[in-house]
């Protein structure tokens, strides 16, 4: 039988309503030990990830471990983009085996979640694993995450999808959260975002704007 196309987007991708984003650790002690990407790189991507976040209006839960007595302070890019937001500090490496998380995840009330942080192998992979085992859906932005090693990051990526995680990067994000150029109620935010941590392609935004007026709708 054959199959009819139709113009509408698949249930697998992600949108500002449809899911709530965990920022897992982003605190200097655990960026040190850091290797699978560098720290630059690392606070751009996290940056984009939590500005495009809230431009979207995507309900986050900001998480740190010990951060007083050990790990210290969430990046400043990251609590920039959420101002006033209260982070919730953990004894626990499984952020989901903290009740305060669990009860903030309660009440948002979403079964897709977006996670990132540090360190892929711990941190990612022990709530990753756990939501998914209690029915939740998850995606994690590899670049937004980091390991001790490139193999630590790559084997836990690698677990994860062998359970059933869907991988995206950070300026994927970005645009899945967009999506469409004629959504003019956030073109100017997002391009921002795009402009200031989208790399490469931020610049190019710039430069086809600066010399030629350009406009991608």
């Amino acid at each position: 039988m054959p199959i009819t196309a139709t113009p509408t987007p698949g249930s697998t991708l992600v949108s500002p309503t449809d899911h709530a984003l965990i920022l897992i650790d982003f605190q200097s002690q655990m960026s040190f030990a850091t290797k699978s990407i560098d720290a630059v790189n690392l606070r751009n991507n996290a940056a984009l990830v939590s500005n495009a976040a809230a431009g979207f209006g995507v309900p986050t839960i900001l998480t740190t471990v010990a951060e007083k007595s050990f790990s210290g302070p969430m990046f400043e890019e990251i609590t920039a983009a959420f101002p006033g937001q209260k982070l919730l500090d953990r004894t626990s490496m499984n952020t989901w085996e903290d009740a305060g998380v669990i009860d903030e995840i309660n009440r948002i009330g979403k079964t897709r979640l977006v996670m990132a942080g540090l360190w892929t192998s711990v941190c990612i992979v022990g709530p990753s694993l756990s939501a998914i085992d209690q029915g939740f859906e998850v995606y994690v932005i590899a670049d937004a995450c980091g390991d001790v090693s490139t193999e630590a990051h790559d084997r836990a990526m690698d677990r994860m999808v062998q359970a059933g995680v869907r991988p995206m990067t950070s300026l994927q994000y970005l645009l899945e959260l967009q999506r469409d150029w004629a959504r003019t109620d956030s073109y100017d935010m997002t391009t921002g975002v795009a402009r200031k941590f989208g790399g490469a392609y931020g610049l190019g935004i710039i430069y086809a704007r600066s010399m030629f007026g350009a406009h991608e709708g």
